[in-house]
């Protein structure tokens, strides 16, 4: 872990890998270790805070479950509106969906349908980029509302599955706080 500033801090050390879950040969980057680290949660959320600060966008969607913390903390202290993407039947009212494949299955996302104006920049946020499948459908939605979505930030980033890939094809930036590879 480095020293001084929080916001410096290297968060990679305190994900813990879960091998074989929910199935094998998946080794599963579990970021519940770094949520009950106070200074190392404090940090990544500081990191994410300092890169999105100036960046433009109108609202901020965090993804079912996990991303719904560093979006929740974002629209906090950025003072944006946060909006819920929500796998199937979570959510109240009229909704918007989309199917997608995940490295294990298949699921399917919605969105309220009046959870963001046309022409909305969203900023997607989720704790893990894999192969890219939820966030790509997330995308898929906000694009259903007229709104586009230019980034996604996210804690951990698995570049050898490609989901960061997908989404920099579809005109997406994408931002991580750390990365893992295989071998680690």
């Amino acid at each position: 872990m480095t020293a001084g500033r929080p916001d410096t801090m290297n968060i990679k050390p305190l994900i813990r890998t879960i091998p074989d879950w929910p199935h094998p040969p998946v080794r599963f980057r579990d970021v519940s270790s770094l949520l009950r680290h106070p200074e190392g949660f404090r940090a990544a959320m500081d990191m994410f805070i300092r890169h999105y600060r100036n960046k433009h966008f109108d609202i901020i969607a965090g993804l079912d479950a996990r991303g719904f913390i560093p979006a929740g903390v974002m629209a906090y202290a950025l003072g944006k509106p946060l909006v819920m993407v929500r796998k199937k039947g979570k959510l109240p009212g009229e909704t918007i969906h989309a199917e997608y494949q995940l490295e294990y299955g298949q699921s399917i996302l919605e969105v309220q349908s009046d959870a963001a104006p046309k022409g909305s920049d969203v900023l997607l946020m989720d704790d893990l980029i894999a192969t890219g499948g939820t966030l790509c459908a997330a995308v898929q939605l906000f694009e259903h509302l007229g709104c586009s979505v230019r980034d996604v930030g996210a804690i951990v980033n698995l570049p050898e599955l490609n989901g960061s890939g997908r989404l920099q094809r579809l005109g997406v930036r994408v931002y991580s706080l750390c990365e893992f590879f295989e071998a680690e």
